[in-house]
């Protein structure tokens, strides 16, 4: 018989964007936390009802509105607390009601974290811990929830299946990206992670194959990415 294991999640895509919010649960608890939430929370909190989760934590990875841009909606549905990010990404939360219609995104607001986050924070969720760790590059409050029994972790934007986040935005730093994946990322192991957009993959296919942060290249000149996302 196989264990249950200790974190289950499912991801909804939200914003013209397509940006991965993600709701990972405590399977003893069935307490539930929606990461990133960027809009389009109804639909969002319809199946974590649905499913008989308790929303306990609201975590945010950076301040980007596609990312962000409902977490204040879904605080005031709820009364769960927001936790993350880093407080380096405060002016980009502040920025979010005016960046949020560049990117037809409606009713976005700006919000003040119940908890700013620092790299080595943990978080709990039910009776699950996860490790906060600060990676900046993206933008300067960049952090990623990993939960290391499982292996897991919900990267935001700073990696994708096949790419890495920008840094052509106000406060983004190429090395600094780079310096964060590889240093702070790839020790972990062969992690499966969840991406701000896009499908999953995982840090041993990512280090095989990236083009901007795999192992055969990382040595050489690394190309500043500047596509989506």
């Amino acid at each position: 018989m196989t264990a249950e294991p200790p974190v289950r999640l499912f991801v909804a895509p939200v914003t013209p964007l397509q940006q991965n919010c993600t709701v990972v649960w405590c399977t003893k608890t069935n307490k539930a936390a929606v990461i990133d939430p960027g809009g389009d929370i109804e639909p969002v909190l319809h199946e974590i009802n649905r499913r008989g989760l308790t929303l306990e934590k609201i975590w945010v990875t950076h301040g980007h509105a596609d990312h962000a841009g409902g977490t204040q909606a879904m605080r005031e549905a709820t009364s769960a607390p927001v936790e993350g990010p880093h407080e380096d990404d405060r002016f980009w939360i502040e920025r979010i009601p005016e960046d949020a219609q560049r990117w037809g995104i409606y009713d976005a607001q700006s919000f003040e974290p119940d908890r700013w986050l620092n790299h080595g924070d943990t978080v709990t969720l039910g009776e699950t811990t996860w490790d906060v760790i600060h990676c900046p590059g993206h933008t300067p409050g960049h952090v990623i929830f990993y939960h290391a029994p499982s292996q897991f972790a919900q990267v935001g934007d700073i990696l994708f299946k096949g790419s890495i986040g920008r840094t052509d935005f106000p406060r983004g730093n190429h090395a600094d990206l780079i310096n964060a994946i590889t240093t702070r990322l790839w020790p972990l192991g062969d992690v499966r992670f969840v991406c701000g957009h896009g499908p999953m993959s995982s840090f041993a296919q990512e280090r095989q194959s990236n083009p901007y942060v795999g192992d055969r290249v990382i040595a050489a000149s690394v190309p500043n990415r500047s596509g989506p996302g």
